[in-house]
């Protein structure tokens, strides 16, 4: 269940191999299939909650850090809705953690791109394939609700891609881009995308063990896009302000857009972009440079 909005994430999901047509169901966070010998089959999770921290016989009540919340003063709490949001993000905390250090063993900067539906992500990611072809192995994990069509684009573009179909989830979780990894198999070196499923609330909740997140902000949304969703862009390493070249028939302020962005989040970087003409894409690129090599520099520490 969604910590957010109560979706089943999870539910009915599947991943297809765009490059070899295998389809699989994806399971919930933390849990795993084992075959015995004798062809029986059980799912259970493996993921450990980590341990108390006691202090005058009270646990600290960290939703990020907690496998469940304990009240010593009465019942305990166990099946509340809190209990389960606390458990679910804990261990997706824990499975974002092995992504994080598969990726650093690897050298592969992984990159989360989040935003609303329709702000121009998949044609920024066709664009990116296209320049950066020949330069440095790009592959993709691509999330949405139901069919394929944005991952056909991205093997058309010329990067092979998975296809993570979320059903009625409304996010990707660590458990997914584990499993889609496991099908994609970057090569050591390589930048992995996971465009998100778009959506600007649940995906800032959970931690896919990307280097950073880069949200993709149209100029179709309004100036205070930002404002309406804080902890989108205060989880943001970089904004990308997209669809600049629609500017001259829109009453948007870009100036008033970055102003809102620096009011939730001082550090982030600000790039101006065209997806579909190319304008602002040398500065993109660039940022991707320095992260992949930033990466690189982390792993060897």
């Amino acid at each position: 269940m969604c910590a957010t909005c109560g979706c089943e994430s999870g539910d009915e999901a599947t991943l297809l191999n765009l490059q070899t047509g295998r389809v699989a169901e994806l399971r919930p966070i933390g849990e795993h299939e084992h075959v015995h010998a004798d062809g029986t089959r059980h799912v259970h999770s493996h993921a450990p909650g980590p341990p108390h921290a006691h202090n005058d016989h009270r646990h600290d009540h960290d939703r990020r850090h907690h496998d469940h919340v304990h009240d010593h003063g009465g019942a305990h709490g166990h099946g509340t809705t809190v209990d389960i949001q606390t458990r679910i993000l804990a261990k997706n905390d824990a499975l974002a953690g092995h992504n994080r250090a598969w990726f650093a063993g690897r050298e592969i900067l992984a990159l989360n791109l989040v935003s609303s539906p329709g702000s121009g992500k998949t044609t920024l990611l066709e664009r990116t394939i296209a320049a950066m072809a020949g330069e440095r192995p790009l592959s993709v994990i691509e999330g949405d609700q139901a069919t394929a069509n944005d991952g056909e684009r991205i093997r058309a573009a010329g990067a092979p891609v998975v296809q993570v179909n979320t059903g009625s989830g409304c996010h990707l979780d660590a458990e997914m881009v584990r499993q889609g990894l496991s099908e994609l198999r970057p090569a050591p070196g390589s930048i992995l995308m996971i465009e998100n499923v778009g959506n600007l609330v649940c995906p800032a909740l959970f931690d896919l063990g990307e280097r950073g997140k880069v949200v993709i902000f149209s100029v179709t949304e309004g100036e205070n896009k930002p404002l309406k969703y804080p902890h989108m862009f205060r989880a943001a390493e970089l904004v990308l302000l997209n669809k600049i070249d629609l500017l001259p028939h829109l009453d948007f302020s870009v100036e008033e857009a970055a102003a809102n962005v620096r009011r939730i989040n001082s550090t982030a970087k600000i790039l101006e972009v065209s997806a579909r003409t190319g304008a602002g894409m040398p500065a993109w690129l660039d940022w991707i440079r320095t992260e992949a090599a930033a990466s690189r520099q982390f792993s060897m520490t």
